[in-house]
């Protein structure tokens, strides 16, 4: 059945594959979480328009992905639309009885709220807007606080170019009733701000919900960050009933943090979750499971470090790798307390390595997540990303941090088994990509290419130039 899907305006390329995600977590494609959903758009709407018509095979799987969204302000149930008043009515009238009568009897309650994207109504405007639907026969009682069925009256009325949102062709006006909406609340409950323990890269909350709903973590599923720094992927991940487990090669941050009330531990506590299975002192470079052990995981989720706010490091040293010194195991009596050495770890190498990591210990079916930095030249990204022989990209979602460059949320989907011959073709597709791509890829130079001095054009007065900004910029919300 076809709804109506009202998003928030907010990182605008996350919207439809977080929902389609939810989709397939929740079964909407008989047998299997992955698939494709029919969408479209209202007449005259802008694809960066908020509201979208999607085909859901249920009411139930379609108020499942409403309350787990962290993108989707609500699912509707159509009953009219139209450029006037006029048109609405006439929709609402030809509407089905039997879709109707239901929720218009005298044993309910309703609420009918008015509502206006890109522009502030007043409460005099919402009323008059409210008597234009006095035809619908609502029998039952007004209930503001608890109702038994919400109803929605929304448009897009012209509200101006100079305000950053998609343009309008032409108005449209909407009326449904609520099948689900989300609850954002979360987003202030595990809010960085009041979290105990931080660092530099830590993962902001309504971007680590939206990669918990990528990689479709439900109740009791292991999921595991191999870069897990102060936790905040795996709080996202653990507030959806999953199993975590997270590594990291600084033992500061895994087991000491800035005290015993101030570490990742306490994170999980001041939320009651339940705790990390483990927290491990790991180097993504060397991974500490034994060999035959594979296919544990059912997502993994994570930031790599691509050298903006913290470069990537790997154990060794530089002595050691430059083969100055020989290879050392520490004696038992200093190993308290040791920190162990570490070298540079070039971007290249560590999504390599994580790559394999997820081929070997992820389960047939199971999801990769995580973010791939992009320099952004004249406005588009570089589609060439990492790939594998066990792995489909199913969704690559860009988040724009400055005009200099961006991360890109890829989710990738294991459909095979690692074996010896694809660990080969895997090498292989390595060595290619590590050739052909740019060199700051390799050398880890995108803190440079970032905050190198920016271009300055003198135009014929003498005068400095910079570019104009377009009014309309989807992808920066």
């Amino acid at each position: 059945m076809w709804y109506l899907c009202v998003f928030y305006h907010r990182l605008l390329e996350y919207r439809k594959p977080e929902f389609e995600s939810l989709a397939g977590l929740f079964g909407a494609f008989a047998g299997t979480t992955t698939g494709s959903l029919e969408w479209r758009l209202p007449e005259d709407q802008h694809p960066d328009s908020p509201f979208h018509f999607v085909n859901i095979p249920s009411e139930e799987i379609a108020r499942n992905i409403a309350s787990r969204s962290i993108l989707v302000k609500g699912i509707y149930e159509l009953w009219g639309e139209g450029q006037t008043f006029e048109e609405l009515e006439e929709a609402i009238k030809s509407y089905p009885d039997e879709r109707k009568l239901p929720y218009l009897t005298p044993d309910t309650t309703f609420k009918i709220t008015v509502e206006s994207f890109g522009k502030v109504i007043s409460f005099h405007e919402q009323n008059n807007r409210l008597q234009k639907l006095a035809f619908i026969p609502f029998k039952g009682r007004v209930n503001l606080k608890n109702p038994d069925h919400k109803f929605f009256l929304m448009d897009n009325d012209d509200y101006g170019s100079e305000n950053g949102l998609p343009p309008i062709v032409q108005r449209r006006i909407f009326f449904g009733r609520e099948i689900g909406a989300a609850d954002r609340k979360i987003l202030q409950t595990y809010q960085l701000k009041s979290r105990k323990y931080l660092g530099p890269t830590a993962m902001d909350a309504e971007m680590a919900f939206l990669m918990a709903n990528q990689a479709q973590v439900r109740t009791g599923k292991l999921v595991y960050d191999p870069f897990v720094g102060t936790g905040s992927i795996l709080i996202a991940a653990a507030h959806f009933g999953a199993m975590t487990m997270g590594a990291d090669i600084d033992i500061r941050v895994v087991r000491d943090g800035r005290g015993p009330d101030c570490n990742v531990w306490s994170n999980f506590k001041q939320y009651g979750l339940p705790m990390p299975l483990s927290l491990l002192r790991a180097d993504n470079n060397l991974p500490p499971w034994r060999s035959g052990l594979k296919e544990v995981f059912d997502a993994i989720i994570c930031d790599p470090p691509y050298g903006v706010r913290a470069g990537g490091r790997k154990s060794g040293g530089r002595k050691l790798l430059k083969g100055v010194v020989a290879p050392y195991t520490v004696p038992d009596d200093k190993r308290t307390g040791h920190i162990p050495s570490t070298a540079p770890y070039s971007l290249v190498e560590c999504v390599h390595d994580l790559l394999e990591l997820a081929a070997r210990m992820l389960v047939p079916g199971g999801r990769l997540v995580y973010f791939y930095p992009v320099l952004r030249d004249n406005e588009s990204v570089d589609p060439n990303f990492p790939e594998h022989p066990c792995f489909e990209l199913i969704a690559s979602c860009e988040q724009i941090l400055s005009y200099r460059y961006s991360r890109v949320l890829l989710t990738m989907i294991k459909i095979a088994p690692y074996t010896e011959d694809i660990a080969e073709a895997a090498r292989i597709r390595h060595s290619e990509f590590k050739e052909n791509h740019l060199k700051w890829l390799e050398d880890g130079n995108l803190h440079s290419a970032v905050f190198e001095p920016a271009e300055i054009q003198i135009n014929g007065s003498g005068d400095a130039k910079f570019g104009t900004k377009p009014k309309y910029r989807g992808k920066y919300v």
